[in-house]
């Protein structure tokens, strides 16, 4: 219920936002458009926000015959984690990074960028997937979703600031300026809303769904170490929704520092082997038991996980 009443306190003080910001820019008539568009800005984000931002990133379906091992490794993972086998969807992006989406577990959805699937062996990819599935488990999805969605909404509304006009008919310079400053604030706002906190919970609960805070551990210093000098354009095109992914897969070259949501990574790490109770080396359960070859990896041109 908490993640719904923030959910619910978000939708009305950002109705409110809208309502404000539209008065200042076109008066009365600009307060009725903009609440009309909150209204159904927040019905949309309540319902399709999961799908839009799969759109966003350009993510297509994963399903057992495209990618078998890749499939049956979350589906074994989601069966630990007590939850229904989440959509699959790969985004074909050099790199390295993931995230879940979806209002409920019923609907939720774990996308992985193909460059993810390159760099990473079978282990750290679990532990990847297990903690995108603590974050569906826990239900953090349903605010993080809805929150990129309406803070997207704040920047455009600062965008097609310039349409509204005073009573006079003219426009309002001013207002338009002031818009200009206060969307990527309020959009920074909104994503400080989200408490950083979800993060070290879902590790905690993704190392415990994979069985291995070691593979875990081992992933997060993989992404940081290689995501550097790879820029993700679905991510720089939407910062808004940043926070989704398992690190920030922004590049900081323009004010992307607005929407920094997550813990340092050291930070995670150091809580990971805290809970391992040594160095991020060692097995996993879904590491080959010694003497078994490892599975072998499927042609590249039919399934993403070689991608």
């Amino acid at each position: 219920m908490g993640g719904f009443l923030r959910t619910a306190i978000l939708l009305a003080g950002l109705t409110a936002l809208f309502g404000a910001a539209g008065f200042a820019l076109g008066g009365e008539g600009g307060m009725l458009l903009a609440l009309g568009v909150a209204a159904a800005m927040n019905l949309w984000a309540w319902w399709s926000s999961d799908s839009a931002m799969l759109r966003m990133h350009n993510a297509e379906p994963i399903d057992p015959r495209s990618a078998p091992r890749l499939f049956h490794l979350t589906e074994a993972l989601a069966a630990r984690a007590g939850l229904p086998m989440p959509a699959l969807y790969v985004i074909h992006d050099a790199q390295p990074n993931a995230f879940a989406t979806g209002r409920s577990p019923a609907r939720g959805a774990v996308a992985v960028t193909s460059g993810l699937l390159d760099l990473m062996p079978e282990d750290e990819v679990a532990g990847v997937i297990a903690h995108e599935l603590a974050h569906i488990r826990n239900r953090d999805t349903l605010i993080m979703t809805v929150t990129a969605t309406l803070a997207g909404a704040i920047s455009l509304l600062a965008q097609f600031g310039f349409l509204f006009r005073d009573r006079d008919g003219r426009s309002n310079p001013i207002a338009m300026l002031a818009m200009a400053i206060i969307a990527p604030l309020a959009a920074m706002l909104v994503q400080m809303a989200i408490s950083r906190s979800r993060e070290y919970e879902a590790d905690r609960l993704g190392a415990e769904i994979a069985g291995d805070p070691r593979a875990l551990a081992n992933a997060l210093l993989r992404l940081e170490a290689q995501h550097q000098g790879r820029i993700m354009r679905s991510a720089e095109a939407h910062p808004e929704s940043a926070h989704l992914f398992i690190i920030n897969p922004l590049s900081g070259l323009r004010f992307d520092g607005l929407f920094r949501t997550h813990p340092r990574t050291e930070d995670r790490v150091a809580r990971l082997m805290a809970m391992a109770g040594g160095s991020p080396r060692g097995g996993s359960p879904w590491t080959a038991p010694a003497g078994r070859a490892a599975p072998r990896r499927p042609d590249t041109r039919r399934n993403p996980w070689a991608r």
